[in-house]
């Protein structure tokens, strides 16, 4: 019996930018094909992600090696107990280093859904990096699980500090989170969990926010829209993601992807040469 023929990507006029995505942890095809697969898809730029003291020079490396590929710097919840002073210096020099390439501290946050890291030292080193990206002006990429109210209360403590707000990246969280952040001036980011057909929480959240604070995400290899859920996920899955989400708004989906091309720009690219 043959398998069941997936709809290819679909290609679009306007280009895309693909605001998050682990390019160090694809496993399925090359990086080099990766990208270019994801050219073919008009996804114009990457943004590689880094999560953990073990990737930050791999994805300064990659950010500084391929011209379409740029990177963030920051440790992931899950690893907040590897944090340590010299992290804060390492990450630091990077961003002075490549100030083109590394567009923002990320991904930080806080994730109550495992316990990988004491709540209170992910609270600490969520802290921690907050008050890098205020001191050296740069955009957040924020992590968070099963932690709104925590995440609020420290936001909070830097409403006044951190000038450039960011993206509360592969939100799955809930309406107070979501409110709180777009009254503030951050983004909110999705990616395939919205395609999923249990997933109505998130499309809530889509519903209540408007399409200039919205940003497209893969987060692959993980959370493959459909009709690829299951498998390996590609940044160049990432038309799926817009073209769902102009549509569940009732939106052109050409005109959707140039806002959402518009924020991407207005929130990583300011001051990138």
């Amino acid at each position: 019996m043959s398998k069941h023929k997936r709809r290819p990507v679909p290609v679009f006029h306007h280009p895309i930018i693909e605001t998050h995505c682990h390019l160090d942890y694809l496993k399925g095809e090359p990086l080099e094909d990766v990208v270019m697969a994801a050219e073919k898809a008009n996804i114009e730029r990457l943004i590689t992600i880094t999560v953990s003291p073990e990737n930050l020079d791999t994805v300064h490396h990659l950010a500084c090696a391929h011209p379409r590929v740029y990177g963030t710097q920051g440790i992931h919840p899950h690893e907040a107990d590897n944090w340590h002073d010299g992290l804060d210096t390492k990450i630091r020099d990077a961003m002075r280093t490549s100030p083109n390439r590394l567009l923002a501290i990320g991904e930080i946050g806080l994730d109550y859904h495992y316990d990988f890291s004491e709540p209170e030292t992910q609270k600490a080193v969520f802290r921690k990096q907050l008050q890098m990206a205020s001191e050296l002006d740069m955009p957040v990429v924020i992590h968070t699980r099963e932690a709104d109210e925590d995440t609020i209360e420290i936001l909070k403590e830097f409403e006044g500090t951190l000038k450039q707000r960011g993206v509360v990246h592969s939100f799955t969280s809930g309406e107070k989170l979501a409110r709180y952040a777009l009254d503030q001036g951050w983004y909110i980011g999705f990616n395939g969990i919205c395609t999923f057909k249990k997933a109505e929480n998130v499309r809530e959240i889509i519903d209540l926010t408007p399409a200039d604070r919205i940003l497209l995400e893969t987060d692959s290899p993980f959370l493959a829209p459909v009709p690829y859920r299951g498998k390996e996920n590609m940044p160049y899955y990432l038309p799926f993601v817009g073209e769902f989400i102009a549509q569940h708004k009732g939106l052109e989906v050409e005109e959707f992807l140039a806002q959402a091309y518009r924020n991407s720009e207005a929130l990583f690219f300011r001051n990138s040469g």
